[in-house]
């Protein structure tokens, strides 16, 4: 399984992201792909949040136009909703005090930990992702 990191759904979803085509094409191939994707809610409400956000999107969706965006990711096959287990909380605290994490890396923490319990890598362009034990994906360096 591989769980998708929202800046993955951002830059395929922004035309005038200098990563659109990557994301965009890696978007296509792994959600029609026959291995599992793991959409956290993290993940999804992250995209509704900025995609819809005139401050982070020269020309931001319409919320119905995100909404609908999101709801086709739960349509096909291999999509799945990745929620934290009975070992979540101690994967999760390992890995803030572990890479000492604070402030925005929380976030990235919570998502590591979600990709360490179930056995997954992560598909994200953050390079903050390295400080942590997970297998880094990164359409927009590949």
């Amino acid at each position: 399984m591989i769980v998708v990191d929202a800046n993955i759904l951002l830059h395929a979803y922004n035309p005038r992201s200098e990563f659109h085509e990557a994301c965009r094409r890696w978007i296509e191939d792994e959600f029609s792909s026959p291995s599992p994707v793991g959409l956290p809610w993290l993940t999804v409400w992250a995209f509704l949040r900025i995609s819809t956000n005139p401050r982070a999107f020269e020309k931001p969706l319409a919320m119905k136009e995100a909404e609908a965006i999101a709801s086709s990711w739960f349509e096909t096959s291999p999509v799945r909703v990745v929620a934290p287990g009975e070992h979540y909380w101690e994967i999760f605290s390992n890995l803030l005090l572990d890479a000492q994490v604070s402030g925005p890396l929380v976030t990235d923490a919570a998502l590591a930990a979600l990709a360490i319990e179930n056995g997954a890598s992560v598909c994200t362009s953050d390079r903050d992702f390295a400080r942590f034990d997970v297998v880094v994906v990164d359409p927009c360096r590949d």
